[in-house]
């Protein structure tokens, strides 16, 4: 793991820019992190939405990832400096602020058009055997920022430290386990991106932010948050721990989670917009190419090389539609019926809580021929439901809709980690024991808290339009959905054995 320089240290006053947020109002940021925000490979991210297709649903949701990375780059700071200024133990100095500031600003320089439809739905149909992430993406636009733009950061208070200290501020970015020797300052890890329990200002500023743009209330106070935040030991390293009595605001802060999933993140209408800009993309991928350092590359192989990523952003969308190419002609057509509001009809949607990987022996020969891959549970849950609607399974001369006809989406929806409850790996510090952390267990939170942190967001779509096929395709979904239900309410009923 690397350490950072312990003999940088700030010695000179620099000059901060301010800047007037809606969310946190008017900020002052580093002359550093200035400068990276001015680069090419930064301001893209102002034509890449956060919330992706949710604009053709939400009129308010226009933000982009530009802004609320300049709101991640601004809480990581002042959460290390509340932490400098209330446990001056800790030693933490002008370069370790820097160092997060800096991390939670370029965290996510890795996305593509519409935020998480390009990694989650359109990488994956189009290079279905890539491990291909934003995250890691961000790393790599991260090297490719300093290197294009190494003159001018020279020139600007701090270059020492971001060069010195690359290498940890990547780690800091994906939140890589804390150990070897930077022990001491464990804790930074858990600023960014907190493997730990998911409570970060990554977490902070989207909920705030989203929530503002959507129209909707948060329930998490992130500065309440910040104020008690304070560094304890806790099994041989130091974490980021709080006060006993905020344990209802932690849990607030994943309610608001959910809730924005539920409302808004996995709205029918919204993820129906993406499935659709997704077959586009997908139709136009081969017939768009944007120049990388050497060639041309195409828009799914633009992802492995960051001059020709730099160019993608949310313009794909115009690009294909304004394009006269006919090669074009079936994705521009998609594209166009959104714009009409011609979408894909929703069939129904259901919450499922089952474990489905208990499910996977009889579905085993036609979810894959490798008898040595074991099947994602979305691919059983898909195959389930496909079964149940192309054909009516009581009457094979029935009505059938065709594998083409019938999209399933299936999301994964949890608390940040899972099927584990997040609060039960927050660590506590009461008043009179400041320096002393301890878990707080379930019945003294509350007794109100969920029984399940994990439940699979099934919805199917129909792309015909007719009375008939709707009808076929609703009355078999919820012959489907009423059986799944019983099933699943025995299983609650029985218990474990």
């Amino acid at each position: 793991m690397a350490r950072p320089h312990d003999t940088e240290t700030e010695t000179m006053e620099v000059a901060y820019k301010v800047f007037n947020d809606p969310i946190h109002g008017h900020i002052e940021l580093h002359p550093l992190l200035v400068k990276i925000i001015d680069t090419p490979q930064f301001q893209r991210l102002r034509n890449i939405k956060q919330l992706g297709g949710a604009y053709y649903v939400f009129p308010g949701a226009s933000h982009n990832r530009f802004e609320h990375s300049i709101g991640v780059g601004y809480l990581a700071g002042e959460l290390a400096k509340s932490l400098q200024k209330k446990q001056p133990e800790l030693k933490i100095n002008d370069r370790d602020i820097l160092c997060v500031q800096v991390a939670g600003l370029c965290h996510d320089l890795g996305h593509g058009p519409f935020s998480h439809l390009f990694d989650g739905m359109f990488i994956p149909k189009v290079l279905p055997a890539s491990d291909w992430t934003h995250e890691q993406a961000s790393l790599t636009m991260f090297d490719h920022l300093i290197d294009e733009n190494q003159s001018e950061l020279e020139n600007v208070d701090g270059w020492q430290v971001l060069s010195n200290n690359k290498d940890f501020i990547k780690e800091l970015i994906v939140g890589r386990q804390r150990m070897g020797p930077y022990r001491d300052k464990s804790f930074l890890y858990d600023i960014v991106a907190n493997k730990t329990n998911e409570i970060d200002v990554d977490k902070f500023d989207y909920f705030a932010r989203d929530c503002h743009h959507l129209g909707m209330k948060n329930n998490f106070d992130h500065d309440r948050f910040i104020k008690f935040a304070r560094v304890c030991e806790v099994d041989g390293e130091y974490q980021i721990c709080t006060r006993d009595k905020e344990v209802g605001n932690l849990y607030d802060l994943f309610h608001t989670r959910n809730s924005l999933h539920r409302r808004a993140y996995q709205h029918k209408v919204k993820n129906c917009v993406e499935v659709m800009i997704n077959e586009a993309f997908a139709l136009a991928d081969t017939h768009l190419t944007f120049m990388g350092g050497v060639e041309p590359m195409k828009m799914s192989k633009a992802i492995d090389d960051m001059v020709a990523y730099t160019k993608l952003t949310d313009n794909v969308f115009e690009l294909i539609l304004f394009s006269t190419s006919t090669e074009l002609d079936g994705a521009r057509d998609i594209l166009r019926d959104i714009l009409s509001r011609r979408l894909y009809k929703c069939v129904g949607q259901f919450y499922s809580a089952k474990d489905w990987n208990e499910d996977t022996e009889d579905m085993r020969p036609e979810l894959n021929g490798d008898q040595g891959n074991e099947p994602e549970p979305e691919k059983i849950i898909e195959n389930a439901i496909r079964r149940n609607l192309e054909g009516d399974q009581g009457n094979p001369q029935g009505y059938n809709l065709s594998h083409n006809e019938i999209i399933v989406k299936v999301t994964k929806m949890n608390y940040g980690m899972g099927k584990k409850n997040p609060i039960d790996h927050v660590r506590f510090y009461r008043k009179s024991a400041p320096n002393r952390a301890f878990k707080i267990p379930r019945g003294q939170a509350s007794r109100l808290i969920p029984k399940h942190f994990q439940e699979w967001l099934i919805q199917v779509y129909c792309k015909r339009n007719d009375e008939v096929s709707l009808g076929t395709a609703r009355e078999r979904f919820e012959r489907w959905c009423n059986a799944q239900n019983e099933q699943e309410e025995q299983e609650d009923n029985e218990g474990p054995n």
